[in-house]
């Protein structure tokens, strides 16, 4: 039940070329840093990577496509990656682009065995081309099917042993979903603590889902656009 590794680089050793990756966090929060660092200083290539966005050209994700090591991305917000757009342009990197809520959606259901589902969002535009239609009640709906991957890059606030884990705030979003959607289940924490330190009550990946576990280091947990208001005079 210990499923502790010593760190990042032992935690993706079995990673081969070509492997299909969800990547939790929602901007820059809630990013499995150390886990990226480490497949890109192991040079894994290939790679399909599923997560809400591309980080941006020198953290997360972009430090990935700055090595090529991303050939698709399914995704859907780009927009902060200049490096992203200009493979993208150049064909130098394949993108699925979903809605944001199908993008949700597709993975939960990947996760709860849900064999696909039907949406309003996207209907009439390309999003939809080549994917089953339905009328229900008067309104048209697009078939989306679930997403799962190979493996998967949790970060959470904190975790014990046995890989039960809490998020904090916005880095909630994505993570714990990925958690269910995966054949492995890597996560990397702030704080790692002894089985039994975790309140039941306040766990949100219980640790069945988790097959490996290590404290991160050196968080950067940058601002993504920093917004001031003027002082009143």
């Amino acid at each position: 039940m210990d499923k502790r590794v010593a760190n990042a680089d032992e935690a993706i050793k079995n990673i081969p070329d070509g492997a299909t990756i969800m990547m939790g966090g929602f901007g820059l929060c809630g990013v499995p840093e150390n886990l990226i660092v480490a497949v890109r200083r192991k040079g894994i290539k290939n790679l399909t990577v599923i997560s809400n966005n591309a980080g941006v050209d020198d953290f997360g994700i972009g430090l990935l496509l700055q090595t090529r090591q991303v050939k698709k991305m399914i995704a859907t917000y780009v927009g902060e990656n200049k490096l992203f757009e200009e493979q993208v342009l150049k064909g130098e990197l394949e993108v699925e682009l979903n809605p944001q809520g199908t993008f949700a959606e597709r993975i939960r259901a990947g996760g709860a065995g849900i064999g696909g589902f039907f949406t309003p969002t996207g209907y009439g535009t390309i999003i939809a081309e080549d994917k089953e239609t339905r009328e229900i009640d008067g309104r048209m709906y697009i078939l989306e099917k679930p997403l799962r991957a190979q493996f998967a890059f949790i970060k959470a606030w904190k975790g014990d042993w046995w890989g039960n884990l809490i998020y904090r705030k916005t880095a909630r979003n994505f993570n714990p979903m990925m958690a269910t959607a995966a054949d492995y289940v890597i996560a990397e924490v702030e704080e790692l603590v002894e089985v039994g330190q975790l309140d039941p009550d306040y766990i949100h990946t219980p640790g069945i889902y988790v097959d490996a576990v290590f404290q991160g280091v050196n968080y950067e947990k940058r601002i993504e656009r920093r917004t001031v208001c003027k002082r009143a005079s």
